[in-house]
């Protein structure tokens, strides 16, 4: 997958703050579960806020690139516990993609 480019990622990070984390990951970490739910909401939002609890930074930050991998999801921004996710899907839904219903959102 290509890196986003600087523009994509400031678009991207314009229509994220509108979100709340769809995902959370507690004290068990990064399960089968979790993994498959990211996909599922990657798949139907392409972009999603995340929410990794937890104090450890090195440890939240492992979670975050385990995920990141096992998704192959990438990441456009990340503060504090949230980090926000974006993937491309295959075949965009254009009632639940976030990209098409908060287009509205970007300021050219």
């Amino acid at each position: 997958m290509a890196a986003l480019k600087i523009q994509e990622r400031k678009r991207l990070r314009q229509i994220g703050h509108a979100l709340q984390p769809v995902v959370m990951i507690g004290s068990q970490g990064l399960t089968d579960n979790v993994v498959e739910e990211t996909e599922r909401a990657l798949n139907d939002h392409e972009l999603i806020k995340i929410k990794v609890a937890g104090e450890d930074r090195e440890a939240r930050a492992a979670v975050i690139q385990a995920l990141i991998e096992r998704t192959s999801a990438e990441s456009v921004q990340q503060i504090g516990k949230v980090v926000l996710l974006y993937k491309k899907a295959a075949q965009q839904n254009q009632k639940l993609s976030n990209i098409v219903r908060h287009a509205h959102l970007i300021k050219d």
